[in-house]
């Protein structure tokens, strides 16, 4: 009878992740007629297709990792920064909610923002003679993008790492300050080392979370930045690009990539959870 309660979940995962993987995997090796073909994973070679690549890995490298290093200061500030405690609560609900805040509205929410005429970009104008767009500076550009993305990416982050850093007892802080260790020497000796491994994997996380974005990214910049996910839907939706076979070896990349991503995160995490243990 136990298993009637985890059947929800097992058709939920069919359906929505074992199946529609299982497509992309059998529709990156056939033609337009069905016939099996190396042909798709070859043009993945292709010049335009490998700089969509490197653009999306160097976007989500860039706020996994700024993500990570503001998330960070987030979560020790909540959990150990010695904050009123009503901050906590606060900041993990809003990270709940902001983690999950993409697509449409996020892209409005920063055109409106830090658009040509958004509000910040307006205020800086008016406040301090200061026009960021005369700088090189674009929402639809590399960096456009990758402040967008810091804004799920950094809650994601607070989220995270909050329980790692709650398992740093402090019996062992304690006893580094009685052994003479500075605050400096009790992080690069003890706190660090301990939760290096929640840390890398939690970058790894959100570079993971970051690759497979295309709601945001497509209503962000619509064609006008070359990366996977935007290649990847013109290619089965685009009528000038329609190349539907193309585009599942285009997702069976991605898939690799994001797979590669999460095994190492799960890794870490087990190593990381083992060793506070």
């Amino acid at each position: 009878m136990a298993w009637l309660g985890v059947a929800p979940f097992l058709v939920f995962a069919f359906l929505f992740l074992l199946w529609p993987t299982t497509t992309l995997v059998v529709g990156a090796f056939q033609n337009a007629q069905g016939e099996f073909t190396l042909d798709n994973l070859a043009s993945l070679t292709q010049p335009s297709i490998l700089n969509a690549y490197w653009l999306s890995i160097r976007i989500s490298a860039a706020s996994a990792l700024l993500g990570g290093v503001m998330g960070f200061a987030l979560a020790y500030a909540a959990v150990s920064g010695g904050l009123p405690r009503w901050i906590r609560p606060t900041l993990t609900t809003f990270s709940g909610v902001a983690s999950n805040f993409a697509g449409v509205p996020l892209a409005f929410a920063f055109i409106a923002t830090l658009g040509r005429t958004g509000l910040v970009t307006t205020l800086l104008v008016q406040l301090f003679d200061f026009n960021l767009y005369h700088t090189g500076f674009t929402i639809l550009s590399f960096w456009g993008l990758t402040i967008t993305y810091l804004y799920f990416q950094i809650p994601l982050m607070v989220l995270i790492l909050t329980p790692a850093l709650d398992g740093l007892k402090k019996e062992w802080r304690e006893a580094a300050s009685i052994l003479g260790a500075s605050s400096l020497q009790y992080w690069l000796r003890v706190a660090i080392p301990i939760l290096w491994p929640s840390l890398l994997g939690a970058v790894l996380l959100l570079f993971a979370n970051a690759f497979g974005a295309v709601a945001t990214a497509y209503a962000l910049t619509g064609s006008s930045l070359n990366i996977v996910p935007i290649l990847l839907f013109a290619q089965i939706r685009g009528d000038v690009l329609h190349n539907p076979n193309l585009g599942y070896a285009l997702a069976l990349g991605m898939i690799v990539i994001t797979a590669l991503s999460n095994l190492a995160y799960i890794w870490l995490r087990t190593w990381s959870e083992r060793w506070v243990k």
